[in-house]
């Protein structure tokens, strides 16, 4: 077994997750969105879909972008 790096639960069950050359150790995929998903920029919240990005500041929408002033931001539907 292996313990969640984020709640440190022992589970049979956890996986790894690879990122940029690290290896991380979670129980559910709620504590690898907790520990890997980059945070918005403007509100806080995490970026679990696609999210935008402009001069290396990472927003979950292009409303919360243009309030920071990246004007050319566009959800797409």
């Amino acid at each position: 077994m292996a313990a969640c790096e984020v709640c440190g639960n022992d589970y049979e069950m956890a996986f790894e997750v690879r990122a940029a050359g690290v290896v991380h150790i979670f129980d559910s995929l709620e504590c690898a969105a907790h520990k890997l998903a980059p945070v918005c920029d403007h509100c806080g919240c995490r970026i679990l879909g696609h999210g935008h990005h402009a001069d290396g500041k990472f927003f979950c929408c292009a409303h919360c972008g243009r309030a920071q002033g990246y004007t050319t931001l566009a959800d797409n539907a």
